[in-house]
């Protein structure tokens, strides 16, 4: 079937569907890592950021806030309401830096992963501190330092997967 004969709204639709479905599929495979002593305590790679920050470049805010609920709601079925607060407010934040830094065009994908991930250290801490004890901002400059490893590492794979992923949507756009 021809792209052209396939309505724009149906297509987005789909497209955002493959994102929180890859989304999803990161998010479980991470949390089978174990954790490894160079990790700080429920720490992850954030791999699953690669749909979010695809998203958020090639479908815009609305499919953005829509793999980061599905991200939530994961977390909230596998591991708690915790932990879909924590993921809530890590991807709504970490969402928008990632928007407004892809909309000003002046940074590459490694500093955009890097904010992203601090952004999102930032805000599940935050959650953290409010809801459970004030100790927890002490975890602040581990996770971020941490953090500045994992955004990178997920700002370059999708630097690294970014230009087959524009060719894919032009040829279906």
């Amino acid at each position: 079937m021809k792209s052209s004969s396939i309505h724009p709204r149906t297509l987005r639709m789909a497209q955002c569907g493959l994102l929180c479905a890859v989304a999803l599929i990161a998010s479980a495979l991470e949390q089978l890592i174990p954790a490894l002593p160079m990790m700080p305590p429920g720490a992850k790679p954030g791999i699953s950021n690669i749909a979010v920050l695809t998203a958020t470049e090639l479908l815009g805010p609305g499919a953005t806030l829509a793999v980061i609920a599905v991200k939530a709601l994961f977390a909230l079925m596998t591991r708690g309401a915790m932990a879909f607060l924590m993921s809530l407010a890590g991807g709504l934040l970490s969402g928008g830096v990632m928007l407004l830094l892809l909309r000003l065009g002046c940074f590459g994908t490694v500093s955009i992963g890097i904010a992203g991930a601090a952004a999102h250290n930032l805000a599940q801490v935050g959650v953290a501190s409010l809801l459970l004890t004030a100790g927890f901002r002490s975890y602040l400059p581990v996770v971020l330092l941490f953090g500045l490893f994992t955004g990178s590492l997920t700002g370059l794979l999708y630097g690294l997967l970014r230009p087959g992923l524009l060719r894919i949507r032009r040829r279906w756009c």
